[in-house]
């Protein structure tokens, strides 16, 4: 494989300088350091050499959103060995055995049907070690928004019995949530959205004794420094660092 073009590393490794200088910002503001937040590289509808540069840049973390479009790219970079590759995407039931095998991480748990599902799929595995997930939270009540519903506070006891059964999975390991609030112009407006996810974070913290959630994968390109001054810990960052999405066309 060849190796990556010395100007795209060149122009990712910038974006990576810019983003890394507004987290250090964003993280001061909350009395945080900048080592407590993940940027994870989305890099769905990207091509190789673009992950390959980005890699050449010292990024090891990459979220996919669709499960075949991943399952290949692990193939292909499977001598980049130390990769860590986390889906962030609604994930199909019947997806759930390919996710399972490929991913470190699911941020996109959104049932309890799910969950069973990943958890048997990871359980046939050789050796299984259990998979870690975040919970996706609807904190914005949008229709177009996947997620357990916890707009309002009324609805987080309807929360508890549905971790409670995740945290009984033996081969599932849950550390936190993640949401995607709606996008707006001044990302300023994201705010109450990230505060409520760490208030239902933290309400299930108290409700449920060592439970010990740890983790908020909230903001991304458009609003990333909103979401770390509000607690963010894994922040999803695209297009602001690996340039724009190619899509097929006729999409």
């Amino acid at each position: 494989m060849s190796e990556p073009d010395p100007e795209l590393i060149q122009t990712i490794k910038q974006r990576l300088e810019i983003i890394e200088s507004n987290v250090t910002l964003a993280a001061e503001k909350s009395k945080r350091i900048s080592s407590d937040v993940l940027i994870l590289a989305v890099s769905k509808r990207q091509p190789l050499s673009i992950i390959e540069a980005a890699y050449a840049c010292g990024v090891r973390c990459f979220g996919e959103n669709y499960a075949e479009e991943a399952d290949e790219k692990i193939k292909q970079l499977s001598h980049l060995t130390d990769i860590r590759w986390e889906m962030v995407g609604h994930v199909q039931s019947r997806k759930s055995a390919l996710v399972a095998a490929d991913f470190s991480r699911v941020h996109s748990l959104d049932s309890l049907k799910l969950a069973r599902r990943l958890n048997s799929a990871r359980a046939s595995q050789e050796s299984p070690q259990p998979l870690e997930v975040l919970l996706q939270l609807n904190v914005s009540g949008e229709s177009s928004k996947e997620g357990l519903p916890a707009w309002e506070k009324d609805q987080w006891e309807g929360l508890l019995p549905i971790v409670s059964e995740i945290l009984s999975l033996a081969y599932l390991r849950l550390t936190g949530l993640m949401t995607m609030p709606p996008l707006f112009d001044d990302p300023e407006r994201t705010r109450p959205f990230f505060q409520r996810l760490r208030q239902v974070r933290d309400f299930l913290n108290q409700q449920i004794p060592g439970i010990g959630l740890t983790e908020l994968s909230m903001g991304t390109s458009a609003d990333y420094s909103v979401a770390v001054e509000e607690g963010a810990t894994i922040i999803r960052i695209g297009q602001a660092l690996l340039g724009p999405r190619i899509y097929p066309q006729g999409n």
